[in-house]
Parts: C-alpha cells; sequence; structure tokens
C-alpha cells in the first residue's frame, strides 16, 4: 500500500522541468541552449521563404564572416550586373531593380541571420565555460554543436552553387538548386535544431535524475530512478511501448521533413492540386516513372508525380500514427499507472500538432503553395518534430539503458549511484 502511494505522489507530480536557478544551478545554460533552437527555427522558417521567394540564387557569392548590402546606387548597380552573369538571369531578364533588392535582401537576411545564430551560440557557451557551469558529460555536446552549425553554413552555400554553375545554363526548366543539396541542407538544419532541443531537455532534468547534488551521475535516490523502480512490470511495458511508438513517430516525421524537402526541390507541390486523389487517380502509374532519368532510382527524388506520392503518403501516415499513439497513450486505462503529467501533455500536443500539420499540407496544395500557408507548413513540421522529441525525453525513465542497469543494480542489491544521466 505504502509503495502504491508512492507511485502515486510521483506520477502526480511527475518530472517537471526545472527551470529556476535556485533550484537547479545550470538552468541559464539550459535556457541559453533552449533560445539558440528558437533562432535556428527562425532560420529555418526564414530559409523557407527565401526559397518560396525564389531570392536563394540572387548572391553569387559567399563571404564566411558576413558583409553589409549594397549601401548606393551604384553599387547595387555592380550588385546586380554581377547577378545577370549568371543563368538563373537567362530565365528572368525582366527583372527590375526593385525586384532584385527585394529577393537580395531575403537571402542576405537568411545569411545574415546565420551568423546572428552562431555568436548567440559561440558567445555564451565561452562565458559558461569560463564560469565553470557547462555541466559535466555536456562539454562534448557542445562542440559538436558548434560543429555542426560551421558545417550548416558550408552545406548552405554547397547548396547555393548547384544553381550557379555555368553547366544550368541551357536548362529548360526552372533553374533551382539541387534537391538533393537542399534535402542535406534542411536537415542538417532540423538535426541541429534535434539536438539543441534534446540537450535543453537535458539539462532541465537534472534536479530530477540527479540525487544529492551529484552533477553527471544518477543517484539511488534520484526522482527519475525512483520512478523506474516503482513502476509495476505492467506499467513499465505499457509505458515501454509508448516510449518506442513515440521514437517511431518522430523519426517517421523525419523522414517526411525528408521527402518534404524534395517536394520543394522540385516544385512538386504545384501539380496534383487534388487531395486525396491525384487528379483522379490514387496512384498515378504512368507519372511516376520517367524513362529519361537513368538510373531508375532517381525517379524517387527527381519526379514530380513520385516525389509528391511519397510526401502525401508519409505525411498521412505520420499523422495517423502520431493521433494514435496519443489516444492509445492518454485513453488507455494502463495510462494512470505509467504516464506522468509531462508526458500526457506532450502526447496531447503531438497528436494535435501532427494532424494540424497534415491539414495544414492539404489547404497548401489545393490552393497551388501560396508563399504564407507554405511557409507555414514548412514550421509546422517543427512542432510535430520538437513534440515527438519531448514525450521521447520525458519517456526516459523507461528507456532500455536506463531500465537494464536499474534491474541489474536491484537485482544484485546494489545502489544505482554510478548511472550516467539518461536524459543526455
Amino acid at each position: 500500500m505504502a509503495a502504491t502511494g508512492a507511485l502515486s505522489k510521483i506520477l502526480t507530480k511527475g518530472l517537471p522541468s526545472a527551470t529556476a536557478k535556485s533550484i537547479n544551478p545550470y538552468a541559464p545554460v539550459a535556457k541559453w541552449i533552449l533560445g539558440t533552437s528558437g533562432l535556428v527555427a527562425g532560420m529555418v522558417h526564414i530559409g523557407g521563404i527565401t526559397r518560396l521567394t525564389k531570392s536563394g540564387l540572387s548572391m553569387t557569392d559567399w563571404k564566411p564572416f558576413g558583409s553589409f548590402p549594397p549601401m548606393t546606387e551604384q553599387a547595387w548597380i555592380e550588385e546586380f550586373d554581377r547577378y545577370k552573369k549568371f543563368p538563373e538571369w537567362q530565365q528572368r531578364k525582366s527583372m527590375t531593380m526593385e525586384e532584385f533588392q527585394y529577393i537580395f535582401y531575403w537571402e542576405w537576411g537568411h545569411r545574415m541571420l546565420g551568423r546572428v545564430v552562431g555568436v548567440a551560440f559561440v558567445a555564451p557557451w565561452a562565458y559558461f565555460f569560463w564560469r565553470r557551469q557547462i555541466p559535466a558529460g555536456y562539454g562534448n555536446r557542445m562542440k559538436l554543436l558548434f560543429a555542426m552549425g560551421g558545417t550548416q553554413g558550408l552545406v548552405g552555400w554547397w547548396m547555393v552553387k548547384s544553381g550557379l554553375g555555368e553547366d544550368r545554363r541551357n536548362d529548360r526548366k526552372e533553374i533551382r538548386v539541387s534537391p538533393y543539396r537542399l534535402a542535406a541542407h534542411l536537415g542538417m538544419a532540423f538535426a541541429t535544431y534535434s539536438t539543441l532541443l534534446w540537450t535543453g531537455f537535458g539539462i532541465l532534468q537534472i534536479p530530477n535524475d540527479v540525487a544529492n547534488g551529484s552533477n553527471g551521475n544518477f543517484g539511488t535516490n534520484s526522482k527519475t530512478v525512483n520512478l523506474a523502480k516503482s513502476l509495476t512490470k505492467e506499467a513499465t511495458n505499457y509505458a515501454r511501448k509508448i516510449r518506442t511508438g513515440a521514437v517511431a513517430v518522430t523519426g517517421l516525421t523525419a523522414v517526411t521533413v525528408a521527402s518534404g524537402a524534395f517536394v520543394a526541390g522540385n516544385d512538386a507541390g504545384n501539380a496534383y492540386n487534388t487531395f486525396p486523389k491525384m487528379n483522379g487517380q490514387w496512384i498515378p502509374r504512368d507519372d511516376m516513372i520517367d524513362p529519361e532519368l537513368e538510373p531508375a532510382y532517381r525517379n524517387m527524388f527527381e519526379n514530380t508525380a513520385m516525389v509528391q506520392w511519397n510526401h502525401r503518403v508519409l505525411g498521412t501516415t505520420t499523422a495517423v500514427s502520431a493521433a494514435t499513439l496519443a489516444l492509445v497513450g492518454v485513453a488507455h486505462p494502463m495510462a494512470r499507472n505509467a504516464m506522468t503529467p509531462q508526458v500526457v501533455k506532450g502526447l496531447t500536443v503531438l497528436g494535435g500538432v501532427a494532424v494540424g500539420q497534415m491539414s495544414l499540407g492539404i489547404l497548401t496544395l489545393l490552393n497551388y503553395v501560396p508563399i504564407g500557408l507554405a511557409a507555414a507548413h514548412q514550421l509546422g513540421s517543427l512542432f510535430v518534430l520538437s513534440s515527438g522529441i519531448y514525450v521521447v525525453h520525458s519517456l526516459r525513465y523507461v528507456s532500455p539503458s536506463l531500465l537494464r542497469i536499474v534491474n541489474q543494480r536491484v537485482a544484485s542489491g546494489v545502489g544505482v549511484s554510478g548511472l550516467g544521466v539518461a536524459g543526455r
């Protein structure tokens, strides 16, 4: 009875994030990391608008530390003349100076925001490192994040170069960047965002994951370990299944995002603007294989019909899977014995935003990809991904690595003070 009461008390309160410095001395570090993730989300959003306004090829050089935009009329003339030397100009010869300035400022703003994100990460990192406030075990994570941010800039220029080469000058189709490089650029941005988010969540949970003020390791009396030890076998198995489902939905979201990059890279959203069928067909087989694309696998990434069909299927599967997971995770009778309030809230949000994201995608398609809806749809994918990551992190008390070690220690009658922080 006492054990049941203790479990009920733990589950009622759950494992809330420790955002106050008085409770968690590393809270400022977590807020900095999560703030940086917000800036990265802004970068993704601005990048999407830059692509939708066809601004990405307006700047034909790359300076690692950035530069001011043209400040005089003569400087603008010189910049415009430089743009005219590249292949895209052959398809946009009616462009006026005002129109060029419009697309230039979008690309310039996107690039400069990237540098702002870099400063927003490096400067606080140096400060916290100097003050020895980086939590133990997170030093290498900070180095990884720094490397990912630097690589993102290089990947971005590599992507832009694919639309500037002389080999594109005779293209009959609209000149765009390579869809493969666009997918790599977007994928790197989402990977960086996800790593920042996971890191921030982990640091906010240090007081729950670490006992007796000890930093970097679970203690015998940590709340997370006590929760894992207090669950019944049935509750543990149920929570593990929900966590596995959350991992699957989050992974499926990532794959759907990647497929969306190929939709954008091929401008595939401006075809087959009907739903649920594609111009009257569930599967437009005759359009999905272009015999001129060799080898044949390129149809998966370059054929308009195939690319859009893939994204439709993946998006629908993601939404249905997320909604089903949320329903099972919240409404099942076992939930009250295995789910913390944080998990329940996370599942509810995940199911809602996934269905909303699918609806937004359909609306964008039916309206022939207007900039506002399309940009919101890309931003929506970040909400779905964020919700999935939050649910997986909130269920770390039934992660395989933690349960395996806890069970071994319990079986041997030894404490668990030497466990690594699972929230990392």
